[in-house]
């Protein structure tokens, strides 16, 4: 048991997160004796680092970084050093003691981000709408996904319309216009297509959309598309869409909880290659259980070969809310040095074959501490993933599990309004959480 000073630091929650990238939570302890005086953040968890990483014997390419944005925070030093790149770097490297390696990898999505992408326009936001309903629950999934009957599906989109019918009418008044539409999930197209085509009707009917750059739907599992689907969804304009295999393997699928084989995901991606004219983005996940380097190098090379625009790489992530933790909580510490040859592998695959990083985001308990990259053909980044990442625009969320996030640019600060994550409760909450919008995004 090793036995962990942290005196004089009031807020440890960040100390603790650093931690346990080198330890797991049964070895180690937190000494909090408050004799000493705080040293300054960076110096205290560098302090911090170096002695786990002895102990250990680990190094770990993040350095201290725990937080979710990296790129946020390369964005902060370009603005500090005068977009002066070698202080950039150095920064990275000296004081949060990225690898040379991951240094050069933030800075090169930051320069192609700020290359595609202006800062956004005036009163321009990004708008969430969520279908928290999914088919099945996969082994790995912390995320808003429901199983329901048809029954409760349709009381769930008569409060959605609800709010979406609110928010359309309050932007239009505050003269606010959504540059990107993003239908997520658990699976949007987990609705038939008749749902679907009124869920646009209300997106058309209620918003402003003669500013939109983007408009997203997460077509996510290939056993939910079909044709009927894939037209209504060309009709209304989506730009975007996502075919979401996770893995090309059908061990692993089987596995995972996914009903539907890899083949069902070939025949998806030709299904929407022929209907609809937008990008297709397609996420796989590297550390799945059982998968080695070899299967995931093959389902790397087998997503290459479909073409997609955008492919996201993720890491694994052991979340408190997914059935693996109930598995094995520590599957992640047990991941790390296989999924980094995963990503290793997909990076030079992916440079090889003309895509390019885009956006990067970190989580909690990934395996290897390591993140998560979408990859795009040059012209096919997507804006809202940029958008949310950057956190410098309004994202107004909808539906259950949303989070409205309320930039004011002044302050460069974010607010928080969040919607109940339970869709049953938004359901028969709806007017409360119409009231909280009114109260805290549109009050005047």
């Amino acid at each position: 048991m090793y036995k962990i000073d942290l005196s004089g630091i009031s807020n440890t929650y960040e100390y603790e997160e650093l931690i346990k990238v080198f330890l797991k939570p049964t070895e180690y302890c937190i000494m909090e004796s408050h004799n000493e005086p705080a040293l300054e953040k960076n110096e205290a968890k560098r302090r911090l680092y170096r002695s786990l990483s002895e102990w250990t014997g680990k190094e770990y390419d993040w350095g201290i970084l725990t937080g979710v944005r990296p790129v946020k925070l390369v964005g902060g030093l370009y603005e500090k050093f005068r977009n002066e790149e070698s202080l950039v770097k150095n920064a990275l490297m000296q004081e949060y003691l990225l690898s040379a390696e991951k240094a050069a990898l933030l800075i090169a999505i930051y320069q192609y981000q700020q290359e595609i992408l202006p800062k956004p326009a005036g009163r321009q936001v990004g708008v969430y709408i969520g279908i928290p309903f999914c088919p099945t629950r996969c082994l790995y999934c912390s995320f808003t996904s429901n199983q329901a009957p048809d029954s409760k599906i349709r009381e769930y989109m008569e409060a959605l319309y609800r709010e979406i019918e609110f928010v359309g009418r309050e932007m239009k008044s505050a003269n606010m216009k959504p540059e990107t539409v993003y239908i997520g999930g658990g699976t949007p197209t987990t609705l038939d297509a008749a749902q679907l085509a009124l869920l646009f009707a209300h997106i058309q009917n209620s918003f402003d959309l003669s500013e939109l750059k983007e408009y997203t739907v997460e077509a996510g599992r290939p056993d939910t598309i079909t044709s009927d689907k894939l037209k209504a969804i060309q009709e209304v304009g989506v730009s975007r869409i996502s075919i979401n295999p996770q893995s090309m393997q059908d061990k692993t699928l089987q596995l995972i909880g996914r009903g539907h084989t890899s083949q069902d995901i070939q025949d998806a991606f030709s299904a929407a290659r022929e209907i609809n004219s937008g990008i297709i983005n397609m996420d796989i996940i590297a550390g799945l259980p059982e998968e080695s380097a070899e299967d995931f190098l093959d389902t790397m090379q087998q997503l290459v070969k479909l073409g997609p625009e955008n492919i996201t790489v993720h890491t694994l992530a052991v979340k408190r809310a997914s059935k693996l933790i109930d598995i094995n909580k520590e599957y992640h510490y047990e991941q790390g040095e296989t999924v980094s040859e995963m990503l290793r592998s997909a990076s030079e695959l992916l440079t090889r074959e003309g895509y390019v990083p885009y956006y990067l985001y970190r989580q909690k308990h990934m395996a290897g501490n390591l993140e998560n990259i979408g990859w795009c053909k040059r012209g096919t980044a997507g804006i809202y993933n940029i958008r949310i990442m950057e956190e410098m625009q309004t994202i107004i969320a909808l539906g259950a599990g949303g989070i409205t996030k309320v930039y004011y640019p002044d302050e460069n600060r974010l607010e928080r309004v969040p919607n109940v994550t339970n869709y049953e409760l938004y359901t028969s909450r709806i007017d409360e959480m119409i009231q909280r919008k009114k109260e805290h995004l549109f009050a005047p």
